[in-house]
Protein backbone atom coordinates (compact mmCIF):
# COMPACT_ATOMS: atom_id res chain seq x y z
CA UNK A 1 0.00 0.00 0.00
CA UNK A 2 2.57 2.79 1.25
CA UNK A 3 4.99 1.56 -1.30
CA UNK A 4 2.76 2.56 -4.12
CA UNK A 5 2.10 5.50 -2.75
CA UNK A 6 6.16 6.30 -2.65
CA UNK A 7 6.22 4.51 -6.43
CA UNK A 8 3.36 6.87 -7.82
CA UNK A 9 5.31 9.91 -5.87
CA UNK A 10 8.36 9.48 -7.87
CA UNK A 11 6.64 7.98 -11.68
CA UNK A 12 3.50 10.13 -11.31
CA UNK A 13 3.69 13.15 -8.74
CA UNK A 14 7.25 14.13 -9.52
CA UNK A 15 7.05 14.94 -13.47
CA UNK A 16 3.71 16.54 -13.31
CA UNK A 17 5.35 19.11 -10.31
CA UNK A 18 8.38 19.85 -12.43
CA UNK A 19 6.55 20.33 -15.41
CA UNK A 20 3.89 22.98 -13.21
CA UNK A 21 6.80 24.65 -11.26
CA UNK A 22 9.10 24.75 -13.78
CA UNK A 23 11.58 23.16 -11.62
CA UNK A 24 14.92 23.02 -13.60
CA UNK A 25 16.16 19.66 -11.13
CA UNK A 26 14.66 16.11 -10.34
CA UNK A 27 16.23 17.54 -6.39
CA UNK A 28 14.34 20.98 -6.38
CA UNK A 29 10.94 19.14 -6.51
CA UNK A 30 8.91 18.99 -2.64
CA UNK A 31 8.56 16.13 -0.91
CA UNK A 32 7.11 14.79 2.41
CA UNK A 33 10.01 14.67 5.12
CA UNK A 34 8.42 13.52 7.98
CA UNK A 35 5.18 13.02 9.81
CA UNK A 36 5.23 14.23 13.32
CA UNK A 37 1.81 12.95 15.54
CA UNK A 38 1.41 14.41 18.59
CA UNK A 39 -1.00 13.45 21.65
CA UNK A 40 -1.09 16.11 25.13
CA UNK A 41 -2.29 14.60 27.46
CA UNK A 42 -2.95 16.71 30.43
CA UNK A 43 -4.85 14.83 32.85
CA UNK A 44 -1.20 12.71 33.41
CA UNK A 45 -0.53 15.21 36.12
CA UNK A 46 -2.97 13.71 38.23
CA UNK A 47 -3.05 10.05 36.60
CA UNK A 48 -0.23 8.37 35.60
CA UNK A 49 -1.97 5.48 34.49
CA UNK A 50 -3.60 7.58 31.51
CA UNK A 51 0.27 8.32 29.92
CA UNK A 52 0.34 4.40 29.47
CA UNK A 53 -3.00 4.33 27.69
CA UNK A 54 -2.02 7.44 25.27
CA UNK A 55 1.26 5.31 24.44
CA UNK A 56 -0.56 1.91 23.61
CA UNK A 57 -3.03 4.02 21.15
CA UNK A 58 -0.76 5.91 19.45
CA UNK A 59 1.68 2.84 19.11
CA UNK A 60 -1.38 1.31 17.49
CA UNK A 61 -2.00 4.46 14.91
CA UNK A 62 1.49 4.82 13.99
CA UNK A 63 3.11 1.26 14.02
CA UNK A 64 6.02 2.52 16.23
CA UNK A 65 6.81 2.95 19.76
CA UNK A 66 6.14 6.91 20.80
CA UNK A 67 8.50 8.98 22.87
CA UNK A 68 7.04 10.54 26.37
CA UNK A 69 6.78 14.09 26.44
CA UNK A 70 7.86 16.10 28.91
CA UNK A 71 6.99 19.89 30.61
CA UNK A 72 9.71 22.44 29.83
CA UNK A 73 8.13 24.92 32.98
CA UNK A 74 6.57 24.45 36.29
CA UNK A 75 2.98 26.23 36.25
CA UNK A 76 1.61 26.18 39.33
CA UNK A 77 -2.13 27.36 38.05
CA UNK A 78 -1.91 23.97 36.29
CA UNK A 79 -0.48 22.00 38.77
CA UNK A 80 2.15 21.21 36.26
CA UNK A 81 5.86 20.95 37.58
CA UNK A 82 8.91 21.21 35.45
CA UNK A 83 9.88 17.46 33.89
CA UNK A 84 6.72 16.09 34.39
CA UNK A 85 5.05 13.79 31.49
CA UNK A 86 2.29 15.75 29.85
CA UNK A 87 2.14 14.10 26.33
CA UNK A 88 3.42 11.41 23.77
CA UNK A 89 4.60 12.01 20.16
CA UNK A 90 6.13 9.93 17.43
CA UNK A 91 8.13 10.88 14.41
CA UNK A 92 7.17 8.73 11.22
CA UNK A 93 9.96 8.91 8.39
CA UNK A 94 10.20 6.44 5.06
CA UNK A 95 7.91 3.53 4.61
CA UNK A 96 6.01 3.84 7.77
CA UNK A 97 4.90 7.44 6.99
CA UNK A 98 4.13 6.73 3.51
CA UNK A 99 2.00 3.69 5.22
CA UNK A 100 0.36 6.19 7.90
CA UNK A 101 -0.24 9.01 4.94
CA UNK A 102 -2.09 6.31 2.62
CA UNK A 103 -4.39 5.35 5.72
CA UNK A 104 -5.14 8.83 7.10
CA UNK A 105 -6.05 10.17 3.75
CA UNK A 106 -8.08 6.69 2.71
CA UNK A 107 -9.49 5.07 5.37
CA UNK A 108 -9.24 7.58 8.62
CA UNK A 109 -10.36 11.18 7.55
CA UNK A 110 -13.32 9.57 5.54
CA UNK A 111 -14.48 7.99 9.15
CA UNK A 112 -14.74 11.41 10.85
CA UNK A 113 -18.42 12.85 11.33
CA UNK A 114 -19.98 15.01 8.39
CA UNK A 115 -16.49 14.98 6.67
CA UNK A 116 -16.48 17.90 4.11
CA UNK A 117 -12.77 18.02 3.70
CA UNK A 118 -9.87 19.22 5.51
CA UNK A 119 -8.95 23.16 5.69
CA UNK A 120 -6.53 24.09 3.35
CA UNK A 121 -5.47 27.15 5.44
CA UNK A 122 -3.96 24.79 8.11
CA UNK A 123 0.02 25.60 6.06
CA UNK A 124 2.46 27.84 8.04
CA UNK A 125 3.94 29.80 5.46
CA UNK A 126 7.11 27.59 5.05
CA UNK A 127 5.15 24.37 3.09
CA UNK A 128 4.17 22.23 6.51
CA UNK A 129 0.80 21.31 6.89
CA UNK A 130 -1.15 20.69 10.49
CA UNK A 131 -3.75 18.76 10.77
CA UNK A 132 -6.08 18.51 14.38
CA UNK A 133 -7.82 15.54 15.12
CA UNK A 134 -10.59 15.32 17.66
CA UNK A 135 -10.43 12.03 18.20
CA UNK A 136 -8.39 8.47 18.16
CA UNK A 137 -11.37 6.46 17.06
CA UNK A 138 -11.35 7.22 13.44
CA UNK A 139 -8.24 5.11 12.96
CA UNK A 140 -9.01 1.40 12.08
CA UNK A 141 -6.68 0.03 15.04
CA UNK A 142 -7.99 1.69 17.91
CA UNK A 143 -11.11 -0.79 19.19
CA UNK A 144 -14.32 1.38 20.07
CA UNK A 145 -14.79 -0.74 23.15
CA UNK A 146 -11.56 -0.44 24.86
CA UNK A 147 -11.31 3.46 24.90
CA UNK A 148 -11.56 5.35 28.43
CA UNK A 149 -11.80 8.54 26.72
CA UNK A 150 -11.35 10.54 23.54
CA UNK A 151 -8.28 12.28 22.89
CA UNK A 152 -7.33 14.42 19.88
CA UNK A 153 -4.15 14.31 18.61
CA UNK A 154 -2.25 17.32 15.90
CA UNK A 155 -0.84 15.40 12.65
CA UNK A 156 2.01 17.56 11.06
CA UNK A 157 3.23 17.01 7.59
CA UNK A 158 6.31 18.50 7.38
CA UNK A 159 7.78 18.90 3.63
CA UNK A 160 10.86 20.27 1.91
CA UNK A 161 8.57 22.99 -0.24
CA UNK A 162 9.26 26.21 -0.07
CA UNK A 163 5.65 27.79 0.00
CA UNK A 164 2.50 26.78 0.70
CA UNK A 165 1.22 26.75 -2.84
CA UNK A 166 3.76 23.85 -3.88
CA UNK A 167 2.94 22.21 -0.65
CA UNK A 168 -0.46 22.31 -1.04
CA UNK A 169 -0.08 20.79 -4.66
CA UNK A 170 1.94 18.22 -3.41
CA UNK A 171 -0.22 17.15 -0.88
CA UNK A 172 -3.00 17.33 -3.46
CA UNK A 173 -1.32 14.36 -5.62
CA UNK A 174 -0.72 12.07 -3.20
CA UNK A 175 -4.35 12.22 -2.33
CA UNK A 176 -5.14 14.37 0.43
CA UNK A 177 -9.04 15.49 0.31
CA UNK A 178 -9.02 19.09 1.24
CA UNK A 179 -12.30 20.80 0.82
CA UNK A 180 -13.85 22.23 -2.16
Amino acid sequence: MAVRMKDRFLNEITPSLMQKFNYASVMQVPKVEKIVINMGVGEAVSNSKVLDVAVEELRLISGQKPVVTRAKKSIAGFKLRENMPIGVKVTLRGERMYYFLDKLFNVSLPRVRDFRGISNKAFDGRGNYTLGLKEQLIFPEIEYDKVDKVRGMDVVIVTTAKTDEEARELLTQLGMPFAK
